[in-house]
């Protein structure tokens, strides 16, 4: 698959001194403003986030209204918003989450899936206005979704904010352009705790990064950039 609408992919994270980033381990949760101040700089056009993310911190549990359909729906991607200036991507192989529309915010709302999903949901997510696009019949290619999304929508630049399995995954498979980590100092220490990457039993080598830049932000923070280097 060629890769030349692949957009530009930065992860972008805030994580403990050991790598971890559940932040409400860290007592006194940490400003998200420089977070955000530091995410907005890359001028991004798409953020993605997987399926375990968007239900805690945006649907918040919502189920899917499903209703019987008249016919079987084809597997063709379904755009339901070209020409919106940003956009949320959201990661949901299985077809789990439920939405209230198809925007989070001022983002129009793109679903990644697998073909596995039911007729029922595919006519739910066009009836509330979301996007989705599909990324293989029974597992994600990531590299399609990327390319996908490149060609059918207009993302340059696109902020990956995931946990730690699908920015493994999309390390893993050599998908991810920058690195950029903003290290907070406290050190959580626990081994239940997600980590930045989760590349699964089968890690492969170990990525290799070059150190673009360093800065201190407040409350203690260092924002670290680095470029991800492929073979």
């Amino acid at each position: 698959m060629p890769n030349s609408s692949k957009p530009r992919v930065i992860c972008h994270m805030m994580s403990s001194l050991d790598g971890r980033t559940i932040l409400s381990r860290w007592g006194k949760s940490p400003d998200t403003k420089e977070y955000e101040a530091t995410a907005a700089t890359f001028g991004a056009d798409a953020w993605m986030c997987g399926r375990v993310t968007m239900e805690k911190d945006f649907t918040k549990g919502l189920t899917p209204d499903l209703q019987p359909v008249s016919h079987p729906l084809d597997r063709q991607d379904f755009v339901a918003d070209y020409t919106a200036d940003s956009f949320a991507i959201a990661v949901d192989a299985h077809g789990k989450l439920g939405w209230k529309s198809g925007q989070i915010d001022d983002d129009h709302l793109i679903s990644i899936l697998t073909e596995q999903v039911s007729d029922e949901y595919l006519a739910y997510l066009r009836k509330q206005g979301v996007s989705y696009l599909f990324g293989g019949k029974k597992e994600l290619d990531f590299a399609l979704v990327l390319e996908k999304l490149g060609r059918l929508f207009p993302i340059k630049t696109l902020l990956l904010e995931g946990g730690g399995h699908l920015n493994g995954s999309l390390l893993k498979a050599g998908l991810i352009d920058e690195l950029s980590l903003l290290h907070f100092p406290v050190v959580d220490g626990a081994a239940t705790s997600a980590t930045i990457f989760e590349k699964g039993e089968n890690p492969g080598p170990a990525a290799q990064l070059k150190l673009i830049s360093t800065e201190q932000l407040m409350h203690g923070i260092i924002w670290l950039r680095y470029k991800v280097i492929t073979n």
